[in-house]
């Protein structure tokens, strides 16, 4: 209840400081009962001074992964360090047609809605997107936001009180079962992050 209320009152002040009506729908009350699952790709770890490069996301709905409605863009960006390449692939070629930073962020938005929001790590993809949003809207994403590790962490310590719990990505896939997808783009790792979603929400709903 309370953490219902605090929601409440956190998108009543956010929407007051909208700049933009057009996207007064990241504030309705979310009738879809779909959640959406996402990652970002970036030149760096710092939200303060590294860029998104590509987003990937997916919708789930009625338990269900709806591939058909796979969401992935690039961003244009010259910049790309030979560090970050290493580690997702993307050379500044292959985003040479992306889009401009405000377009990819809008198409984002229309993309989420109001739905809640779903990630492993999501703390940083929220912050990347958010480092675009507030500039551009006044806000941050006032979405729910899911954390997959942390459904992870608690539902390994309930039954190993004190244990060490790995949270890398890679052991909480291969202990759920979750086939790797090879590359670790972003499309990819929603979709594995998905997996892993349905996975330990099965796993609460059968308690």
């Amino acid at each position: 209840m309370l953490k219902q209320l605090y929601r409440e009152w956190r998108r009543k002040r956010g929407f007051n400081k909208l700049r933009d009506q057009e996207f007064a729908f990241l504030f309705d009350e979310d009738q879809s009962g779909e959640v959406i699952v996402f990652d970002t790709e970036t030149t760096g770890l710092n939200p303060k001074k590294d860029d998104i490069i590509s987003i990937g996301a997916v919708k789930i709905k009625d338990n269900k992964i709806l591939v058909s409605q796979t969401f992935e863009l690039f961003i244009y960006n010259e910049e790309i360090s030979k560090k970050s390449i290493e580690v997702h692939g993307i050379r500044p070629i292959d985003v040479q047609n992306g889009r401009n930073s405000e377009e990819a962020i809008k198409e984002f938005l229309y993309f989420i809605g109001s739905r809640p929001l779903v990630g492993y790590y999501l703390e940083f993809d929220i912050a990347m997107i958010n480092k675009y949003v507030k500039p551009m809207l006044g806000i941050t994403l006032p979405n729910e936001a899911i954390e997959v590790s942390e459904i992870y962490f608690n539902q390994k310590i309930e039954r190993i009180p004190q244990a060490n719990i790995d949270l890398r990505f890679d052991t909480i896939l291969n202990d759920c079962n979750v086939p790797e997808m090879g590359l670790h783009n972003a499309v990819n790792d929603a979709i594995m992050t998905a997996m892993i979603y349905l996975k330990l929400t099965k796993q609460e709903r059968s308690k």
